[in-house]
């Protein structure tokens, strides 16, 4: 029976891929983003165990309702791929169960996701967090390059992604930077859509229950003007932006 640990779940509508969703936060990532609003699903050891059937069973409840409202599953973090065993089988129960499926990862461990996991997978949310390397090492702790592999790989095996960009003003808003990742994701045939994403502090009350230090909390959020000079980046480059 194949088991996982998981924070929570919730409903939502329009963030978290098509239609209405049934959002399944899974515990522990490996990276560590500075702006991250929920670090209370860094590590494993902090959610609850839980196997598959009683997954699918908490999903089925609102089945009806989420196919009515096109929508489906969502599995994300945390990051889903650190559990894969897991993620996979979730996976391919929804599908089996005629439900749209979607996860959204870092891919910085997309070489964990098989091609099994992703044939279950209608949507990837991939998170690309920054296109310059040292930005992308200093803002999350990880590396990009393995992300930008798992984007190819996706690309090759016809898996429709949506780009995840969050805009934090000081750290990813330079806009030579946003053209070079623009062009890199105007070369890929299965990215949909770009959706940029403003920084935020809502998740400052999280580091303080928890005893520690919000790296950005004094960090000024992107206004809408910034934002939507980095939209039309994209879009120059014949990328849908959001």
């Amino acid at each position: 029976m194949t088991t996982g640990r998981i924070h929570s779940w919730d409903l939502s509508t329009g963030v978290d891929g098509p239609g209405t969703r049934f959002v399944l936060f899974t515990s522990g990532c490996p990276l560590r983003c500075l702006y991250c609003a929920n670090p209370d699903t860094w590590h494993m050891r902090d959610g609850r165990g839980t196997t598959v059937d009683e997954v699918m069973a908490e999903i089925d409840k609102y089945r009806a309702f989420i196919t009515a409202a096109g929508g489906g599953v969502t599995l994300t973090g945390g990051e889903p791929l650190l559990q894969s065993a897991f993620t996979e089988e979730v996976l391919r129960r929804c599908k089996e169960a005629g439900l749209h499926t979607a996860l959204d990862t870092s891919g910085f461990l997309g070489v964990r996701a098989t091609d099994e996991l992703l044939a279950h997978t209608d949507l990837v949310l991939l998170d690309i967090k920054s296109f310059d390397l040292a930005t992308y090492r200093k803002l999350t702790g990880g590396e990009l390059t393995p992300t930008l592999n798992f984007a190819t790989r996706l690309d090759r095996l016809g898996v429709p992604m949506w780009i995840r960009y969050v805009l934090v003003p000081g750290w990813t808003d330079d806009l030579e930077r946003v053209d070079a990742l623009a062009r890199f994701v105007a070369g890929l045939g299965t990215a949909e859509r770009v959706d940029v994403l403003p920084f935020h502090r809502l998740g400052a009350p999280k580091y303080e229950a928890l005893g520690i230090p919000f790296p950005l909390r004094d960090n000024p959020v992107p206004g809408p003007g910034l934002i939507e000079d980095v939209r039309a980046r994209f879009r120059a480059h014949g990328v849908a932006a959001y």
